[in-house]
């Protein structure tokens, strides 16, 4: 990797952490200047334009979230395991300084059409894949009902992030992830097969 694809990436690193705290919509090529301590024409080169860099930047944390969460995910045991872990890492995923940046992209964008949105709603469809498909080997493990509907989960899974991240970034409620738990725990349980 070149010195210049070295830059690129550390520069997004810290774009995507801005990211988290100000939202795409708040990153300019200016405010991630004054972060980086980099030139703004520096910085023009590798990027262009402001929609250049958002895409860039969503890429990158997409990058970051398969490295920290889908990946570790799926070395788990299929089933509920894979589903639990999962879970776990995207907790702590969201936990992370500004939370997560595609809760906070999907909320400025939800109504913005052009390639920003094209490209959060492509990530966010996949993101709904990867639970459905965790949910279904639980299905072909045994351990999910194999009535349960995977989509549903999947919707209800991604609820369950959604309420914890709102609760615990804009109201500041201590429980939120105690709550979160619970929920995640009564999805399980209606998931199971049961045995007698």
């Amino acid at each position: 990797m070149g010195k210049g694809d070295e830059t690129r990436l550390a520069v997004l690193d810290q774009a995507v952490g801005l990211a988290r705290r100000v939202g795409l919509s708040g990153l300019t090529i200016g405010s991630l200047a004054e972060q980086t301590q980099l030139s703004k024409s520096g910085l023009f080169a590798h990027f262009r334009s402001k929609e250049a860099l958002q895409l860039s930047v969503l890429e990158h944390a997409r990058t970051a979230f398969e490295t920290a969460v889908v990946r570790p995910a799926v070395r788990a045991p299929r089933g509920e395991a894979r589903a639990r872990e999962l879970f776990d890492l995207w907790l702590w995923w969201d936990a992370m300084p500004g939370g997560c940046p595609f809760i906070a992209a999907a909320t400025e964008f939800d109504d913005q059409p052009g390639v920003v949105r094209d490209r959060l709603v492509r990530d966010q469809r996949d993101l709904f894949d990867m639970i459905t498909t965790v949910f279904r080997t639980g299905i072909t493990e045994g351990q999910f009902r194999p009535d349960a509907d995977p989509d549903q989960f999947a919707q209800d899974f991604y609820g369950v992030i959604l309420a914890c991240h709102h609760t615990i970034r804009l109201l500041g409620d201590e429980q939120a992830e105690r709550r979160a738990r619970r929920a995640f725990e009564a999805l399980l349980t209606e998931a199971r097969v049961v045995t007698t």
